[in-house]
């Protein structure tokens, strides 16, 4: 496999740890209302059949003020399944209805929520790390077999080590950085 083909397949991985990590933080609550918290919560609407469908494919969701979010469905009869989808995912917030939308109010967060939600997104951040960390070892393992099978000259193999070395750095302070603003969203009041 040539070393550019390597590098790509690395970059790729790295690239997707990043995305899933991003998309992870999408729904962790800050102290702000977002439709990222509900918006990927399955709800069973048996009107529709057995498989649960994603909330943000039910209605539209806003966030008209800070503490409040404001889910408006697409189909009025599915405004009961919705608010019992929205309890049973126990996402800590009592849906109100007054027969055309739901309102959730987000309570605003404790300090001891605050601290447990930030070591959460740290977590979080450490899983793609080792993601990124597998990454690496298996484009360092595939670099060192096309040098002892003879493909891939010494020279090449150094500079390939290298590359993935960069590419390692510069995706992990990719994680980093989203760790740190999402920590800030997490523990500002």
């Amino acid at each position: 496999m040539p070393l550019d083909e390597i590098e790509l397949e690395a970059e790729d991985a790295m690239e997707k740890a990043v995305a899933f990590l991003k998309t992870e933080y999408r729904g962790v609550r800050t102290g702000r209302a977002s439709p990222g918290l509900v918006d990927q919560i399955k709800i069973k609407v048996p009107a529709y059949g057995e498989a649960p469908i994603e909330l943000k494919s039910l209605a539209t969701i806003g966030a008209p003020e800070a503490s409040v979010l404001v889910v408006k469905p697409f189909d009025p009869s599915t405004l009961k399944d919705i608010e019992r989808g929205l309890q049973e995912a126990d996402i800590g917030i009592n849906p109100q209805s007054d027969g055309k939308v739901t309102r959730l109010p987000v309570p605003p967060l404790s300090g001891e929520r605050r601290t447990q939600i930030a070591s959460q997104v740290k977590k979080l951040c450490e899983s793609q790390k080792v993601a990124l960390r597998n990454a690496r070892r298996e484009a360092m393992q595939k670099i060192d077999a096309e040098k002892k099978a003879g493909t891939l000259p010494e020279d090449d193999a150094k500079r390939g080590h290298e590359i993935i070395d960069r590419l390692t750095k510069k995706y992990e302070g990719q994680l980093e950085e989203l760790m740190k603003t999402k920590s800030k969203e997490v523990t500002e009041l």
